[in-house]
């Protein structure tokens, strides 16, 4: 009797898995046509742990090498529990981001919704995300070039930097966050440091970045279901924000933050624009200083553009009065050091890839992609392809004097209608971060960290700097 309960409890196991893989994979085969070549790898779950195998960032990682030598720059796989075609192709990544909510549209895991909200910028489509962007772009726009701006980031570095002088090393990545966050949250929310309810969001958004790459279990304790948590947080304490500067109408209108413009943006309902707040504050914060990591990763190893890029900005620095702020004309005369923010991209590949789905079935060249199946542009193959950048793996800024940096074979913030609106922003504050670093100290990295691909990059111990000052 007990033989019996047991041979049938596992026929009934069996059957279940054998019917979930022929729900899953047979209707693959009926439709590939001429697909390109490629592997699923295991039911359900696919190649998607290979493909998030961590790696060098400036490296392409062990999967898409295997997978490129096999089956060329394009292939099929199984990914993310769906049928995935990962271009590593320059003209198809092209294609794929020119034809957003045509023939491809943006299509993150469900998970990260969780976190991010429904109307987050990133995971947004169709009229909601074209909203939300044209409210970016307009208050990039009109933000770059505003004095207040510029001469905030620039107190900004300098109140960090003056906190080094007695210090023979600092982490960096925590320095470059305390930066950047610091920036943002004045720009968007128009709090200083010493605000307490500063500190309040500070502590929320870490919870809420460290669930943003974790495993998306739900179960109360998880970092994920953590991280959820101090989303709704975060929303409240904005909402809280934005009920006072109403009820204070009369001193808010004295302010030129990012909040008060919303505040009067028609378009946009209050959840879009709470939701507006946390994006920029994601991406003010965690992209940007990262962006100013792997610079400092990258100069530290090269001191021949380090000394370059030195010489630039005492040169500005020069044709100031000692106390004099940097303006928009001292940001548009750093050449190299734009070279340096953009080879620094190049190689470090902040964003990896992206997520779209096909709306339709495509033909691209002499292969099809099936309408529903996932579709991953890996920029950072194209970054790093031998073919399309001389020395690829080298650090070389040099290679970009006289060339157009908005190129297809350059996509370090996406591209068509999804790029980023805050890249100039991110710039913006990394040169003038740059500028005051490099004419006050030199450094090298300890213990050789580097930035690793998790998929999110990230340096596994910080990025601890030894730091020597120098006279300007």
């Amino acid at each position: 009797m007990a033989v019996g309960f047991w041979f049938v409890l596992l026929v009934g196991l069996v059957g279940l898995v054998l019917g979930l893989i022929l729900n899953h994979f047979l209707p693959l085969f009926f439709k590939l046509g001429h697909v390109p070549k490629g592997t699923f790898g295991w039911p359900l779950l696919g190649e998607t742990l290979c493909f998030l195998k961590p790696h060098p960032s400036n490296s392409l990682g062990a999967f898409l090498q295997d997978r490129c030598s096999r089956f060329g720059k394009v292939f099929k796989s199984h990914l993310f529990f769906s049928p995935t075609v990962v271009s590593c192709d320059q003209e198809l990544n092209y294609f794929i981001l020119q034809n957003e909510d045509k023939l491809f549209q943006c299509s993150y895991p469900k998970p990260i919704h969780g976190i991010l909200g429904k109307i987050s910028m990133l995971v947004a489509v169709g009229d909601t995300h074209k909203r939300l962007r044209n409210v970016a772009l307009s208050l990039v726009t009109t933000t770059k070039t505003k004095p207040e701006f510029l001469n905030e980031v620039e107190r900004a570095a300098i109140r960090v930097l003056d906190s080094w002088k007695d210090k023979p090393q600092v982490i960096f990545c925590e320095e470059a966050r305390k930066f950047t966050f610091n920036v943002i949250v004045k720009q968007v929310l128009g709090l200083t440091p010493d605000d307490p309810q500063t500190a309040k969001i500070l502590q929320d958004f870490l919870t809420f970045m460290r669930g943003l790459i974790s495993l998306p279990l739900y179960i109360p304790g998880t970092p994920y279901a953590r991280a959820v948590q101090a989303r709704i947080r975060i929303s409240s304490t904005v909402k809280a924000i934005i009920e006072e500067r109403r009820r204070d109408a009369e001193n808010s209108s004295k302010r030129d933050d990012f909040l008060e413009i919303l505040l009067c943006v028609d378009t946009l309902s209050e959840d879009e624009k709470v939701s507006f707040v946390l994006d920029s504050l994601l991406g003010g914060y965690e992209t940007t200083s990262l962006l100013m990591a792997l610079a400092v990763h990258f100069l530290g190893k090269s001191p021949t553009a380090l000394e370059q890029l030195k010489l630039e900005h005492q040169k500005i620095r020069s044709m100031k009065q000692k106390d004099d702020y940097l303006n928009w004309d001292d940001y548009k005369r750093m050449d190299f050091t734009q070279n340096v923010i953009h080879e620094a991209l190049r190689c470090g590949n902040v964003v990896k890839f992206v997520h779209r789905k096909a709306l339709k079935d495509i033909k691209f060249r002499d292969y099809q992609i099936p309408s529903g199946w996932k579709v991953l542009p890996v920029f950072s193959a194209v970054h790093l392809d031998p073919s399309l950048h001389a020395s690829a793996l080298q650090f070389h800024p040099w290679r970009w004097e006289g060339r157009d940096q908005t190129c297809k074979k350059f996509t370090p913030f996406g591209g068509g209608s999804r790029c980023c609106p805050g890249s100039e922003l991110a710039k913006i504050q990394v040169a003038f971060f740059l500028h005051h670093l490099v004419q006050n100290f030199r450094w090298n990295t300890k213990d050789g960290d580097q930035p690793f691909a998790y998929p999110y990059v990230e340096f596994q111990r910080g990025l601890t700097l030894n730091l020597d000052h120098c006279s300007t």
